[in-house]
């Protein structure tokens, strides 16, 4: 097979400034804006913000207009503009949230792991082959599955189930080739997970239609299972064990592995199969060697300590007698989110081709120490498969910000208090900035208590107020750009972020960001030719305090608060006379989140009902791209399905309400037919908010 793409230099464990980077990023680090004027701002300084070329390369960069834009064929020239994209998808009723998924960088993904592992093996002279498999719970969807089992076939690439369900996928998507003896060179099917006798039935009864499944032994139990199946249908099965290593990963899965993993086998159980399946006769069935020692791997070093021991072990299994085939390597290539090459628990340290590189090194170097022949090696590689071709795109609907107007001057014969707030406000210099604001922050406690006793006013405590956050905003202008600060100043920046509300659901489209603090790249995906001058996080729809993101990628760390720009009027938009204050629609502000493939859409909850977002498969081609496929996003009629409201007994309800309405003359005619038809019309709309 021609080899494609060419490593990189390896990084060594031992880089000094890697190791440094990593203790840097240990520090929970804040925003700063940056110093640029907005003269002086360019597109480069927006790509070094938001570090695009770090965790985007070679997909994701930025145009001449200021745009995001993605090369789904990194080979070809030909690049979309994201935000263009956007707005022709809203042209034909595509509204954000929605996941955009660029099929091409799928197809390039699989073609790089298995590049680079074929790189790995004629540099070592291996052998063997590599036959790799797509671990379905990354993202059970099926227009991905099917697009993988596309892209995956001049690889024979296959899948592997997790589950009973993703069982079913499985055998429904790989086909089969009905022409070769034995099922040789067929995809492979690796069944994991618990499994009862339906389980092992069905997948025992693929292998007649052609399928080439092993079933993979994670506890002693499911043995006497698969052998009492075997005897009822008298098919021969092909088995694998899963073993407990003692190496144990590192960072967030670290619990997952070792010798009290939730899955897998002790040495001694796995010698109990041995010798169960000798005593049967059936030893030639045991054919391959799992393992798996957690998800996002970020060090090198963990997984050549696993290869090891496993292969080790896969040795050990030829000399019991065992006709082993394969070493399944299990998962772990983990992904770069934040762009900084280190150990930290969102980067790693290692490329793909470094890690192609020790799988098959390891392996190989055990072999020819024992003089045994080399497997056929395999990996369930599917966080680094499948995360990069989903992007989730959302807008802002609004913002909440602390008024930077200046205040109005107090008048001396108000209350006292409020005399030495003002006072306070326009005496703060650089010099007393600490001392002014540790004073603000007294003048507001002092008022609020005036106020629970009575001696202030509803409209003097207002005032008390607009004067803290009029101090707070001078005191954080006079710091900024300052070398040296003192650490409660430091808190202001977070005190005086604005909050951003977005147009879709944290627990339903990036639950990982909620639940383990998993961080992704997001961006504003337009405006990168203009300096971000606002400081926020982001808040969903949900009504949950969770409901927000705050924690984003830095350079050398994790800061709370995210550069974004300010939020600009709709052109042609009038003011509402009968409104006391200004407001104005507001233009479309598009963020993106990136690298969100793996797993995201299927941890997601119904939190508040919001369902699944619109999704846009899109393939490139000869004239740009083309939309592959839409699947339309959940209707407010589908999440009350899902816990089992009928919604005609709903609609009839409000019918049988208005008709008692009108006889007691509480609603006209014309208003109870309005209220039907929205009731009505809002039960097939999105979920999420749609812009007029």
């Amino acid at each position: 097979m021609e080899v494609t793409y060419s490593s990189n230099l390896l990084i060594e464990e031992n880089n000094e400034q890697q190791n440094l980077n990593y203790q840097k990023r240990n520090v929970n680090q804040k925003s700063s804006f940056p110093q640029q004027t907005q003269e002086n701002w360019t597109i480069q300084d927006s790509q070094q913000l938001y570090q695009i070329e770090q965790w985007g390369e070679p997909y994701f960069s930025v145009n001449e207009k200021g745009n995001v834009t993605v090369s789904p064929q990194p080979e070809s020239a030909n690049k979309l503009d994201l935000y263009e994209l956007v707005e022709s998808l809203k042209k034909r009723n595509i509204n954000p949230p929605l996941i955009i998924r660029f099929l091409d960088i799928l197809e390039d993904r699989i073609k790089r792991l298995n590049s680079c592992f074929y790189d790995a093996i004629s540099r070592y002279d291996y052998p063997g082959n590599y036959q790799g498999v797509y671990p379905v719970k990354c993202n059970q969807h099926r227009h991905l599955v099917e697009a993988l089992v596309k892209y995956g076939k001049p690889y024979n690439f296959g899948l592997e189930a997790g589950s009973k369900p993703e069982l079913m996928i499985a055998l429904a998507m790989l086909e089969p080739d009905l022409t070769k003896e034995n099922n040789e060179d067929a995809p492979l099917l690796i069944c994991n997970g618990y499994k009862d006798k339906e389980y092992v039935k069905a997948a025992l009864l693929a292998n007649r239609i052609g399928q080439k499944t092993i079933i993979v032994i994670e506890q002693l139990e499911e043995l006497y299972l698969i052998l009492e199946v075997i005897e009822e249908l008298e098919i021969k099965p092909n088995l694998g064990v899963r073993v407990k290593l003692s190496k144990k990963s590192a960072g967030r899965w670290e619990t997952s592995t070792g010798d009290r993993a939730k899955f897998g086998l002790t040495i001694p159980e796995i010698l109990t199969v041995v010798k169960e399946l000798k005593a049967l006769n059936l030893l030639d069935c045991l054919q391959l060697l799992h393992f798996h020692i957690g998800s996002q791997i970020s060090s090198i070093s963990v997984i050549k300590d696993a290869i090891r021991e496993a292969s080790q072990v896969y040795g050990e299994l030829i000399n019991l007698g065992a006709n082993m085939q394969y070493l399944d390597v299990g998962g772990g290539l983990a992904v770069d989110y934040d762009g900084s090459k280190s150990k930290f628990y969102g980067s790693k340290n290692y490329n793909m081709q470094n890690y192609a590189n020790d799988v098959v090194a390891g392996v190989q170097e055990t072999c020819e120490r024992r003089n045994i022949p080399v497997p056929i090696l395999m990996s369930e590689s599917g966080r680094a498969v499948i995360s990069h071709q989903s992007v989730l795109i959302f807008n802002v609907l609004t913002t909440s910000d602390i008024s930077s107007k200046i205040p109005e001057q107090v008048d001396k014969k108000t209350h006292q208090t409020l005399v030495n707030f003002w006072e306070t406000y326009q005496s703060i210099t650089l010099k007393n900035c600490q001392e002014s604001y540790y004073d603000a922050i007294q003048l507001k406690e002092e008022a609020l208590s005036l106020f629970e006793l009575g001696y202030l006013s509803l409209e003097e405590r207002a005032k008390a107020e607009d004067l803290y956050w009029a101090c707070c905003q001078k005191i954080l202008q006079t710091i900024r750009g300052h070398d040296y600060l003192p650490d409660d100043l430091l808190e202001l920046e977070n005190k005086l972020a604005s909050i951003y509300y977005v147009n879709f659901s944290v627990f339903r489209s990036v639950c990982d960001s909620w639940a383990i603090e998993q961080l992704f790249p997001i961006m504003p995906i337009h405006r990168l030719k203009e300096k971000p001058n606002q400081l926020g996080i982001l808040a969903d729809l949900t009504c949950d305090s969770d409901g927000k993101i705050d924690r984003f990628i830095n350079v050398m760390g994790v800061k709370n608060l995210l550069e974004l720009h300010p939020v600009e009027e709709r052109e042609n938009a009038k003011k509402n006379p009968n409104y006391l204050i200004d407001y104005y629609e507001i233009k479309p502000y598009y963020l993106g989140l990136f690298l969100v493939g793996a797993y995201q859409e299927n941890l997601g909850s119904l939190h508040n009902l919001f369902g699944d977002t619109n999704v846009v498969h899109i393939t490139m081609n000869d004239q740009g791209y083309q939309i592959e496929s839409l699947v339309k996003g959940d209707t407010i009629k589908d999440v009350l399905t899902y816990v089992q409201y009928n919604v005609e007994d709903l609609i009839e309800t409000i019918r049988r309400r208005t008709e008692r309405a009108l006889q007691a003359n509480k609603i006209t005619l014309e208003e109870s037919q309005l209220l039907l038809q929205n009731y009505t019309q809002s039960l097939r709309s999105y979920t999420y908010l749609v812009e007029d």
